[in-house]
């Protein structure tokens, strides 16, 4: 069974080789966004949201206890791209994924998605969104995960699109939720 549960400070060392793991497998196979990932302490910026008071990052540890991906899940849609009666709705913003290379048959990306649409069905929430800025990740979360783009727009001059999914349990996955308390 796999396990997500709210990162902490502890796990930082753990996401920052992550983010690395992950850059250089992008640079390996030609996907878009490695050389930024690997940019002077960009891996270790982004692992310092883990346990930082500000920012919701989750684990995914595998059924041995490894962490193979994190994600932030905020509990507001942010005000860019999307309107004020979408961002009414009660909803979940799944952002800044990230999956270690080496676990890809497992999944981890999907795990991940899938378990936070049914944490949002499980809090009340009826939708789960995202964004991302390339068209291959929109073909992947649209064609893998059962996401619908709903908008494209721009964010900081570059192209952003947006897509949600309706909150559902789902059955049979193989996650389950602890408490950050549960791993020290």
């Amino acid at each position: 069974m796999y396990v997500m549960r709210p990162a902490t400070a502890h796990d930082r060392a753990a996401y920052a080789d992550l983010i690395r793991a992950r850059a250089a497998w992008m640079l390996r196979t030609g996907k878009v966004g490695g050389v930024d990932l690997l940019e002077d302490g960009r891996a270790e910026q982004i692992a310092a949201q883990a346990g930082n008071g500000h920012t919701p990052v989750w684990v995914l540890l595998s059924p041995e206890g490894e962490s193979i991906g994190f994600t932030s899940l905020y509990d507001q849609t942010p005000a860019w791209g999307w309107t004020d009666g979408e961002r009414a709705e009660p909803a979940l913003f799944l952002a800044t994924t990230f999956t270690h290379p080496d676990y890809r048959a497992a999944k981890p990306g999907t795990l991940m998605a899938w378990w936070a649409l049914a944490h949002a069905a499980r809090a009340g929430k009826l939708w789960v969104r995202r964004g991302c800025g390339h068209l291959g990740l929109v073909r992947y979360y649209r064609d893998h995960q059962g996401f619908d783009l709903i908008h494209e727009t721009e964010r900081g001059g570059h192209p952003a699109y947006l897509l949600a999914r309706k909150a559902e349990e789902l059955d049979h996955l193989p996650v389950t939720t602890a408490s950050a308390g549960t791993f020290t």
